[in-house]
C-alpha cells in the first residue's frame, strides 16, 4: 500500500517534534526543505488541559510565520484540526498532568500533518506520548 505524500509529511512532522535541540530542529527543517517539505516545530511545557488552546494557536502561528501555510481560513483550519486530532490522541496519558516537548507541522503539496511529542510527568515518573493528525489542504 502506497501512502505517498501523507506518509512523507507524517514522518517529517514526527521527526521534527522529536528533535532534541533548536540546532537539530533547524538542520532537519533545512534538510526537509531541500526535499520539498516545509516544516516547523515549537517547544511547549505546562499543564495539559489548560494548554490545549495555546498549543493549537502556537501550531497555527508557527506554520504561518515559517511559510508552511498561507494566512487563509482553509490553511489555518487544517492546522488547527490536525493539531486537535494529535492532541486528542495524547489526552488519555496527559490529562491532569504536566507535559513538555514539541508540536510540529509539516506540509508537502496538499498533505499536512501535525505531530506532538511530549514527556508527561508527575514528579520523576515520566511517560512519553505521541500524537499525529493529518489533513488535506486543496490549494497545495
Amino acid at each position: 500500500m502506497a501512502f505517498g505524500g501523507s506518509r512523507t509529511v507524517a514522518v517529517a512532522a514526527v521527526k521534527m517534534a522529536m528533535t532534541d535541540s533548536r540546532e537539530e530542529e533547524i538542520q532537519l527543517k533545512n534538510d526537509y526543505a531541500r526535499q520539498g517539505v516545509r516544516a516547523v516545530a515549537a517547544d511547549y511545557g505546562g499543564d495539559y488541559l489548560s494548554s490545549i488552546k495555546k498549543l493549537v494557536e502556537r501550531a497555527v502561528v508557527a506554520a504561518k510565520r515559517e511559510g508552511v501555510i498561507q494566512a487563509t481560513h482553509g490553511d489555518e483550519g487544517s492546522v488547527a484540526g490536525a493539531a486537535r486530532e494529535a492532541l486528542s490522541q495524547v489526552m488519555p496519558k496527559a490529562s491532569g498532568l504536566n507535559i513538555g516537548g514539541k508540536i510540529s507541522v509539516a506540509r508537502q503539496g496538499e498533505h499536512l500533518s501535525v505531530a506532538v511529542f511530549f514527556g508527561v510527568g508527575l514528579l520523576h515518573l515520566d511517560e512519553i506520548a505521541v500524537g499525529l493528525g493529518h489533513r488535506v489542504v486543496p490549494n497545495g
